[in-house]
């Protein structure tokens, strides 16, 4: 039977994942490091980024004037190890501008790795894995 710190633990890295959707939606770049660890790795079809400062630069500068996103996350699993946990979830990003139906939607696949630190959990390595992608 799972322990109470347990299932805290997992809601924690859960909640993870609601967190880095937000701060991605509402482009507050700069609170990069309530979702990554400094150490942080993160590997997609647009390459590799390692660091904190080099993920929060390539947030920076891939924002698009007037486009706005929507990510949502679901499907989301959790194994906790200790001070280190694997989660994974479907990510599903609408892409728009204000007023307008989507004009570009994905689908992606994203594997992470979670460690506990002082301020709590937080990614440590990212996959992101693009399934489809759709633009009108």
């Amino acid at each position: 039977m799972p322990t109470a710190a347990w299932t805290t633990d997992r809601a924690e890295i859960a909640d993870l994942f609601a967190c880095l959707a937000n701060l991605l939606d509402e482009c507050r770049h700069e609170d990069a490091a309530t979702v990554y660890h400094d150490d942080i790795a993160v590997r997609s079809p647009r390459g590799e980024l390692h660091g904190l400062d080099e993920v929060t630069a390539h947030l920076k500068r891939s924002h698009v004037e007037g486009e706005h996103t929507q990510h949502i996350h679901g499907d989301v699993l959790v194994h906790v190890d200790g001070d280190r946990a694997k989660a994974t979830a479907n990510q599903l990003v609408y892409f728009y501008r204000a007023g307008e139906a989507p004009h570009r939607t994905s689908g992606l696949r994203v594997a992470c790795t979670a460690v506990r630190t002082s301020a709590g959990w937080r990614f440590s390595d990212m996959h992101i894995t693009l399934a489809w992608m759709r633009e009108k």
